[in-house]
């Protein structure tokens, strides 16, 4: 057993009864937890602002199509309108897809298939179709942009569909019938 000098047990004793900088302590414990959720909140936010935000671009632009203000119909010039509609959405024209498709009125089948995102490291797209559908068609709009995570370590987008590079797939969905000319 080692003993120490009286003077130096003394000083040691006194050091580990100190109370002066438990604030300080308390603060550094809690900190990396307040941050986190500080994080988190923002996250969601953020998400909650990039769906609204893609929501009212491709009803918009779909009211407009369903109007017939769009001469020929191409997944360009669609993607062209929501993304001028969206402007927070960075690479928005290279990190979107949208389908179009005509649901049958007579069995009132849809797609089964979950909508398509894009694969942005990856230089094969899926096929989507795109059809314009003819007067009083329904049409069913899928539009899936991929997203980076502001803060990915906090764990919001861990239940969303990612893609090889990290982004979360945000998905809107509406219906439309073709106006008669």
């Amino acid at each position: 057993m080692i003993r120490l000098p009286a003077r130096v047990a003394a000083r040691l004793r006194n050091t580990l009864h100190r109370e002066d900088g438990t604030a300080t302590m308390e603060f550094v414990l809690v900190l990396p937890l307040i941050m986190m959720i500080f994080m988190a909140s923002f996250e969601i936010g953020m998400l909650m602002t990039r769906s609204i935000i893609l929501e009212q671009a491709v009803d918009m632009t779909m009211r407009e199509l369903r109007l017939g203000h769009y001469p020929s119909v191409t997944n360009f010039v669609l993607k062209q309108e929501i993304c001028s509609r969206s402007i927070i959405f960075p690479d928005c024209m290279h990190s979107m897809k949208i389908e179009l498709d005509r649901v049958s009125t007579s069995n009132w089948i849809l797609p089964a298939a979950p909508p398509h995102c894009i694969n942005r490291h990856d230089t094969a797209e899926p096929v989507v179709s795109m059809n314009a559908g003819q007067q009083n068609d329904l049409m069913l709009v899928r539009v899936c942009v991929v997203l980076q995570a502001l803060f990915p370590a906090t764990g919001i987008a861990l239940d969303l569909p990612l893609d090889s590079g990290g982004g979360y797939g945000l998905v809107t969905r509406t219906a439309f019938v073709t106006e008669p000319s």
